[in-house]
């Protein structure tokens, strides 16, 4: 395969494409559940705005914290879990940061085209959270480098938490729905950092990252990631009783992954098993969506 292709897909980590799109049309479904009207042209072009506009996220992460991705110690660990052909692209010098840069222009321009084809007000709300999202994973690089509390890490994730938020808002209004689809992903997302952050804590120590395994240890980082799986878990518990017996089934499955995966860190914490237990996230995540999607296909 083409050096530049491998070192494209490596910026992207292509290999875990499939995952944004279907949490995107998971809210998207949930509006579709709330207002009626399916549509399969409005599922492709808010499916390709939930691709898209994610990646974008990804190239602009890598292009802030370019300069400190060249500290890093440990290749074998979150690096390797992330992209698919196991290098960075920018401290490799496979990818100059100049086309970097180029490469979120055009992506971000690709998911503007796409957001205004949305009816008004829609269109209105997407954009909004689009500016908010990419603003605050800005202040998130920045912040970590310099903090004596996790505000970055409790700010940053609200872009994550407002991703499928955001797909309920391409046909949906701002509602209770939308609000508490929030309230439920959120610890969600603030106990995967966690996560990522516990397995990359060698490489943050380098890099000087004040993140909250290099703030509060390993004893601190499990605490942490087992408070907000408990929240995530007890919203999960409101949200279901919103939805169909089929997606109430899959969220049951998915909570039990995440007790399990909550076991095996609160029993051996450590990075490794940070590293191990990180795609029962995954997993769990993709079966939340995969759930609510077929709760409403049948």
């Amino acid at each position: 395969m083409n050096t530049s292709l491998k070192a494209f897909l490596d910026l992207t980590r292509a290999h875990f494409f499939f995952a944004w799109p279907l949490l995107f049309c998971s809210g998207l479904v949930l509006a579709f559940e709330n207002y009626g009207n399916f549509s399969w042209l409005l599922t492709i072009k808010v499916a390709c705005i939930g691709l898209i506009g994610f990646e974008a996220g990804f190239v602009l992460n890598d292009y802030i914290d370019r300069e400190y991705d060249k500290k890093d110690v440990d290749t074998d660990g979150l690096t390797r879990y992330w992209r698919p052909f196991k290098e960075r692209p920018i401290p490799s010098g496979l990818i100059p940061p100049t086309k970097v840069l180029v490469l979120f222009v055009i992506v971000v321009i690709l998911v503007i085209l796409l957001t205004l084809t949305l009816p008004w007000p829609h269109l209105l709300f997407i954009s909004a959270i689009g500016v908010y999202s990419y603003s605050i994973e800005f202040f998130y690089q920045l912040k970590k480098r310099n903090q004596t509390l996790p505000i970055a890490q409790l700010l940053g994730r609200t872009d994550f938490a407002l991703f499928p938020v955001a797909g309920y808002l391409t046909y949906g209004n701002p509602d209770l729905t939308a609000l508490i689809y929030f309230v439920f992903f959120y610890p969600f997302a603030e106990a995967h950092l966690g996560i990522n952050d516990l397995a990359d804590v060698r490489n943050d120590e380098a890099r000087g990252m004040k993140t909250v395994s290099t703030l509060y240890g390993t004893r601190g980082s499990t605490q942490w990631i087992f408070g907000f799986s408990l929240l995530h878990l007890i919203a999960a518990f409101f949200f279901m009783t919103m939805l169909s017996v089929v997606t109430r089934i899959g969220f049951v499955l998915g909570m039990c992954i995440i007790i399990f995966a909550n076991y095996r860190i609160l029993k051996e914490k450590s990075a490794s098993v940070a590293l191990r237990v990180l795609p029962l996230f995954h997993v769990t995540m993709v079966i939340y969506a995969g759930a609510i999607i077929l709760g409403y296909v049948v």
